[in-house]
């Protein structure tokens, strides 16, 4: 079958048109989160969905039991919905294991129960093996993924942007929406969540500005900041102070440096308390974060006291105020703040 967009995926559900078995194929959270409630929304009323909505992994050796139960009616609703995550660790097997495995696709595929969606999920699949090949004829293969070229990328997330800013009620300035797609790099999570913070920056008002951008969003470059986590993990003062130094150079605003430094405490703290999650891909949904970055949070949770990270927030939340007040330089903040947080052990934020 042909590949289809998230937008494609949305009018056939629309229709009412069937949908037996799909693979959603690609690397963006935001837009597999979408695909998923869609899917769910469309074919198992509320109140049936304990019962009618499963979830398995192949990375955990869940096919065949997700295959199973795909072939088993469901309780209290006319159809189920049931995922298979992580289809590309079949690719990953042992020869005899992937070949039998992909047989058991097959042998669903041939009988397909007319009461399942079999939803399958892999990031990517290598095109010259038997599984794509098998995937790409005998289901619906939609795009979860905004594509390779960077110009489609920022361009194709702008437009989202839109598109999430009239669901809040408010509306973008010219250039607001790009100049926003490419502070997050196109990251549609993240998108997501800064149009949010900015419709509570907004008040009253119904317009999303440049300057509101500018003035509320952390830009991909700063997010940089996660090179500082392993600095303040070891205690390296000095590499933290360069490290501002440099930021302060390149033109990033005190306040958004901090803002990108508590938003990292916060999700190293949310990564300390992930469970069953060895590595950023399997932490990045439950983070919502892109899998580099919940990577490198789950290194820092592991390296970093909890109580250590607590006490750094009160230290940046300290911060905050006095950086707000203006009565201060604001170079001299940060750097007391950086030394607060290198620190052999964590000072109360008010001594």
């Amino acid at each position: 079958m042909p590949k289809a967009s998230t937008e494609d995926l949305l009018t056939r559900l629309k229709k009412g048109a069937g949908v037996p078995a799909l693979l959603l194929l690609g690397e963006e959270p935001y837009l597999r989160d979408a695909c998923r409630a869609q899917l769910i929304d469309a074919y198992v009323p509320e109140a049936s969905r304990t019962w009618a909505v499963s979830r398995y992994s192949a990375d955990k050796g869940e096919t065949q039991a997700a295959l199973e139960q795909a072939q088993t009616m469901p309780m209290l609703s006319p159809k189920q919905v049931v995922f298979l995550e992580d289809v590309e660790m079949i690719e990953k097997l042992a020869e005899g294991k992937r070949e039998a495995a992909v047989a058991q696709l097959e042998a669903y595929f041939e009988d397909a129960a007319p009461f399942t969606v079999l939803v399958l999920e892999a990031t990517s699949l290598d095109q010259r093996m038997k599984l794509a090949k098998v995937l790409a004829e005998k289901t619906l293969v939609v795009e979860v993924g905004l594509g390779e070229n960077p110009e489609q990328r920022l361009t194709t997330a702008a437009e989202m942007a839109r598109s999430m800013a009239k669901e809040e009620g408010v509306s973008f300035e010219k250039g607001a929406a790009e100049d926003l797609a490419e502070f997050v790099s196109a990251d549609l999570q993240r998108l997501k969540t800064e149009i949010t913070k900015l419709v509570t920056y907004l008040g009253e008002r119904k317009q999303i500005q440049r300057s509101d951008v500018s003035t509320m969003v952390i830009s991909e470059k700063t997010t940089t900041v996660w090179e500082l986590a392993n600095m303040l993990a070891n205690r390296q003062s000095r590499m933290a102070l360069e490290f501002l130094d440099r930021l302060l150079r390149e033109g990033e605003a005190p306040l958004q440096i901090l803002g990108a430094i508590t938003w990292m405490y916060r999700k190293i703290i949310e990564a300390s308390e992930v469970r069953g999650a060895s590595n950023g891909w399997q932490a990045a949904r439950a983070l919502s974060m892109r899998p580099e970055q919940a990577e490198m949070a789950l290194q820092a949770a592991r390296k970093i006291p909890k109580a250590k990270l607590l006490s750094g927030l009160r230290a940046l939340q300290y911060a905050d105020d006095r950086l707000k007040r203006g009565s201060e330089d604001a170079r001299a903040v940060m750097e007391f703040l950086l030394a607060q947080l290198t620190a052999p052990e964590a000072k109360s934020a008010g001594r």
